[in-house]
């Protein structure tokens, strides 16, 4: 079997991790030859070199340079691939032609997320629309991101994200961290995930405000791409900023989260968050908000508590039941961890997609 990958880019984000988990664990099983395609020489993921696969670039001068169609044409005539799986929905786009001119299964793996509305002016909507009906099957990581789209349920199977525990070994200690950070507080909170519009750290922040009106023991982490932007700052002001750590894009993100007594995430879609993943295989009680996929990994009061998005008030109260009840914290992260270890390892995830490959192809 010769499975081709086709991604936009290799930045950090969930489904970049999700696809080196993958392709880390069919490498080591030797079962299934596959090979990468990519848009972008940004590669965040260094390891992506050490796997020994043969990476194809397939680079635009512009982002409406059709050629894109032609080159990832010829790579599909050369390589032959029994299937070709894409990870976003530019890649979508560009793999149907190849696929059915050349007679290629396509696994069409743009549903990352779920979104509250969709309609014809939104790209993502407009692109699940065009790829969908020539796609074998659409693999979603949550169902409420596959309900979302709309995407057949006869040909939609969802594919949950899986947690690598190697991850866990090998951490920097906590007072290595809280030093180089310069921490002293008795307390760390922290939200991992990217300053966007669809993560809502205008709440977090609020939430943070209120609670240090009324106490100083604590210290609030934002880790992402542009967490450390001008705009984040803004949003704190200048009264308790000393309080925050702004840390923009960091590798090593299980040590930083390790050092957290309590981890949030704020937002307004989500699909399968592997923030939270990462959280609850740390054994950290999570307070997230309610909607799309977060809902089918937290479970409410007992892996931490699901909240309503935009509501700050209901942030600070929760993050005060835990701030004030230990064996709370202590309880919800060691749930947390038990779920992700039966319900969400990469050794789930790799078995997973092994078998949707081999039906696809003896279907």
């Amino acid at each position: 079997m010769k499975v081709l990958f086709y991604m936009e880019s290799l930045v950090s984000g969930g489904k970049e991790r999700r696809l080196i988990e993958l392709m880390r664990s069919l490498r080591l099983r030797g079962n299934i030859d596959f090979a990468l395609a990519i848009m972008s020489k940004d590669i965040h993921y260094k390891e992506v070199f050490d796997l020994g696969i043969n990476i194809h670039y397939i680079i635009r001068k512009t982002k409406k340079d059709i050629s894109a169609f032609r080159m990832f044409y010829k790579l599909c005539r050369n390589y032959r691939p029994d299937i070709v799986h894409c990870w976003d929905s530019m890649t979508a786009v560009y793999s149907v032609p190849a696929c059915k001119l050349l007679h290629i299964k396509l696994v069409n793996g743009m549903v990352v997320n779920s979104p509250v509305r969709q309609n014809i002016l939104n790209k993502l909507w407009l692109r699940a629309r065009l790829t969908f009906p020539f796609s074998d099957i659409i693999v979603g990581n949550s169902t409420a991101g596959l309900k979302a789209y709309k995407a057949p349920s006869g040909r939609s199977r969802v594919i949950y994200n899986g947690f690598n525990f190697d991850r866990t070994e090998n951490l920097l200690s906590k007072e290595t961290i809280t030093e180089q950070l310069k921490i002293d507080s008795n307390y760390i909170i922290g939200m991992v995930a990217a300053f966007s519009s669809s993560k809502d750290y205008k709440t977090y922040f609020k939430a943070a405000s209120i609670l240090l009106k009324s106490r100083r023991d604590i210290t609030f982490i934002a880790i992402g791409p542009d967490t450390d932007s001008e705009e984040a700052k803004e949003l704190i002001g200048d009264q308790y900023i000393d309080h925050f750590r702004l840390l923009g894009l960091r590798t090593g993100i299980e040590s930083f989260i390790n050092v957290m007594d309590i981890c949030v995430l704020s937002t307004f879609t989500e699909g399968v968050s592997n923030s939270i993943l990462e959280y609850m295989a740390l054994a950290k009680p999570v307070v997230a908000s309610i909607g799309g996929g977060t809902n089918e990994i937290v479970v409410n009061n007992k892996t931490g508590f699901l909240i309503n998005p935009s509501d700050p008030k209901e942030l600070t109260d929760k993050l005060e039941i835990l701030l004030k009840n230990p064996e709370i914290r202590r309880n919800m992260g060691a749930a947390g961890k038990s779920r992700v270890i039966a319900e969400f390892s990469a050794h789930k995830m790799v078995e997973k997609y092994s078998e949707l490959y081999t039906a696809i192809l003896s279907g």
